[in-house]
This record gives structure tokens, C-alpha cells and sequence, in this order.
């Protein structure tokens, strides 16, 4: 087992409303794909790279995913409760930050997922994370290894990993849901809603945003049409694994 982060924020709070009618009744990261939950893809691939700790926030019809991550074993679930006000992906860190502890963790969306193709991208991405250079190191994917994905590339990546933003270039690769950051970047953070978008750009100024390729099949669901879609993609990939 590689040595890296052993807790995670599994950002899970908001409304999918792009899912329509699928989340009037459910929350999105409990749509299933292939047989499993958004939600369970995401922490089965950090339960593999060893985290023992997964922080879930929850706002959209919170008490369905608290009953579905009861029956976890691992990672050890605790829930950051947003139900009074959604507070976007940084505001949300911010608020479990208390939960998350001074060392640096992994953060995943809860409705992207992905398919691995030899190591583990998460390992990978624990390799590549030095603290003393870095205050983000994001998973990347490029459009050919991307499903359901429409609107374009995140960021131009320079020969040492270094990151900035790529306007849409499609020579670019895509910001892939997953990432490590160090918690020192929430110093003085506000406590109300804002994205990550801010401390990604804050990093980049300062020469600290990274990134590194994952190897393998990324796969985003954001509407119901996308889901037929995502079971090929699942299969597909898995049958090159074998």
C-alpha cells in the first residue's frame, strides 16, 4: 500500500439538477451506474488507496445518503451537514476543515468516477504530491479518454507538471474530479458559499497548482441520457482490464 493521504473530502452536497426527473426522488451520487452508486465508485477507490477517513457533506436530500453510507465499512464515514445552507466545493472543505485535520487529504467529486487502467490513479497521484512545491495536485484526463464529457479542456500542463489555465484549448486535459490538497490554503478562507475555482487560480499565480495524466477511463454523468452511456464505458474499460 502506497503511503499517502489517509483522510478524504467527498464533496456530495449538491442538487443535480441536470439529473431531472432521476434526483426529484434520490440525491445524484446515489444514481447508479453499472450497479453500483456514483457515491460507492468514488469511495471504493479510496477505501483501495488506503484512506481510513472519508469526510461526506450532504445538503439535497441528506438523509439518503447518511442511511446508504451506513452500510460501509470502508473508509470510516463522517457526514459534514450542509442541509441549512449550500456552501459550493471550497465552502464546503472550509466548513469540515475541523474534520479534516492539518495534513494534506484527498478531495473527490461524487458524481464523476473513473476506470483504472495499471496502477491506481489515486496512488499515482500520492507519488506525485510534494508538499514542499505544491498546495494542489489535481487528476487530469484528456478529452479521447473522457465519457460525458461536453464542455471542453481546464488546463495546459507544462513539461513538470505545473498547471495553468487552458480557455477550452483542446490540446488541454480536464480538471478529472479528483485531487490533494493541503489544508494550509483554507487560512483565513470566508466560511460562505464559494468553488475551489478561487484557490485553484490563488495556486496557479503562485506557481503551486500541479497536475498528473491519469491512465485509464473517466467517466462524468450530468444528465439522464449520459447513463447508457457511462454502463458502456464501464464495460468497455473492464473488459480491456481483464
Amino acid at each position: 500500500m502506497i503511503a499517502g493521504p489517509k483522510t478524504a473530502m467527498v464533496l456530495a452536497a449538491g442538487l443535480g439538477k441536470r439529473m431531472r426527473p432521476i434526483t426529484d426522488t434520490i440525491p445524484k451520487p446515489l444514481v447508479e451506474i453499472a450497479g453500483k452508486t456514483l457515491l460507492d465508485w468514488g469511495l471504493d477507490s479510496l477505501k483501495d488507496a488506503g484512506v481510513g477517513k472519508a469526510v461526506v457533506n450532504v445538503h439535497y436530500l441528506p438523509e439518503q445518503i447518511v442511511a446508504h453510507v451506513a452500510g460501509r465499512k470502508a473508509p470510516d464515514i463522517v457526514i459534514s451537514d450542509e442541509r441549512a445552507t449550500l456552501l459550493e466545493s471550497a465552502g464546503g472543505i472550509v466548513k469540515a476543515l475541523p474534520l479534516l485535520g492539518s495534513e494534506p487529504f484527498y478531495i473527490i467529486n461524487a458524481d464523476t468516477f473513473w476506470i483504472d487502467s495499471g496502477q491506481p490513479s489515486l496512488e499515482r497521484l500520492s507519488l506525485a504530491w510534494d508538499a514542499a512545491r505544491m498546495d494542489i495536485l489535481l487528476m487530469l484526463t484528456d478529452l479521447d479518454s473522457a465519457t460525458g464529457h461536453c464542455v471542453g479542456t481546464d488546463f495546459l500542463m507544462a513539461p513538470d507538471g505545473a498547471l495553468r489555465r487552458s480557455w477550452g484549448d483542446p490540446a488541454g486535459l480536464i480538471y478529472a474530479g479528483a485531487a490533494i490538497i493541503h489544508p494550509r490554503i483554507f487560512k483565513d478562507a470566508p466560511t460562505g458559499s464559494h468553488s475551489l475555482n478561487v484557490y485553484f487560480d490563488t495556486a496557479i499565480a503562485a506557481g503551486r497548482l500541479f497536475g498528473m495524466k491519469m491512465h485509464g477511463r473517466w467517466i462524468t454523468v450530468g444528465t439522464p441520457g449520459a447513463i447508457p452511456l457511462a454502463e458502456a464505458a464501464v464495460a468497455g474499460a473492464l473488459a480491456k482490464a481483464v
